[in-house]
């Protein structure tokens, strides 16, 4: 069955990377989360988007210029300024807290590939072996490199190859660098690539798919997940889907 992962949460309702678009997924019924983290100036692991805060908080410049202490006061309510509640920027390992609660899948993508955050990579393995989520969890990147530095340091840690562009025979190129998925823009995705990942042991999980159609044809295809901003409607397909 194609499982349903929140793109930064359920960043259709609630602001995206945020505790409250984490419990909206939850709530929604959704399979996983895909959050992103950055590293702050003094290495805390915070769940943002974006290298800069400029998009999606009250606050200015660079996140791995800022203490968490200040960025952690900050606002996050990007596109919801009529949330009631303060909404701010959490850490990797207050969301690992709240998955406590649950039994939710977290996809956690290093944004690594504008600056290479050293450490970042331990950081993230530590806190994953702290709580005991390494069967809980999925590590992506654009930043490959990183993804076989994460095999080297945690071979039983799940590894994920985002990319945006065509790649030829990508179940293949997964196999090369021990990544055990590869999550591809939906633009690159057919039949052929969907089968034959599945079928080398390769999950694939495209990223951001919000059309209808799409998310439909995922399912019907088999795929092994999908990633989007509305899990509440991809979840009333694949019930649909499954009830034929």
């Amino acid at each position: 069955m194609t499982a349903i992962f929140a793109h930064r949460g359920f960043s259709a309702i609630a602001p995206e990377n945020t505790l409250a678009a984490f419990q909206a997924a939850e709530s929604a019924g959704a399979d996983g989360i895909e959050l992103d983290v950055q590293l702050t100036k003094d290495g805390r692991l915070a769940v943002i988007h974006d290298e800069k805060l400029n998009r999606t908080t009250n606050g200015q410049g660079y996140v791995k210029d800022w203490e968490w202490k200040d960025l952690s006061k900050l606002e996050a309510k990007y596109k919801f300024p009529e949330a009631t509640r303060a909404i701010g920027i959490p850490s990797l390992e207050e969301i690992f807290e709240w998955m406590r609660e649950n039994e939710i899948i977290c996809n956690i993508e290093l944004k690594n590939n504008e600056f290479p955050y050293p450490g970042m990579e331990e950081k993230v393995i530590r806190l994953i072996r702290q709580f005991n989520y390494e069967g809980r969890v999925i590590i992506s990147s654009f930043n490959h490199y990183s993804l076989t530095y994460v095999y080297q340091l945690a071979p039983d840690l799940e590894t994920a190859a985002l990319y945006s562009s065509h790649l030829y025979m990508p179940w293949k190129y997964a196999e090369a660098i021990r990544a055990g998925a590869i999550h591809p823009n939906i633009r690159t995705v057919n039949h052929n690539i969907i089968r034959s990942s599945i079928e080398h042991g390769i999950q694939i999980r495209p990223y951001t798919v919000n059309k209808e159609k799409q998310v439909r044809w995922l399912i019907e295809e088999g795929c092994s997940a999908l990633i989007t901003d509305d899990p509440k409607m991809a979840l009333e397909i694949r019930d649909s889907v499954l009830d034929v």
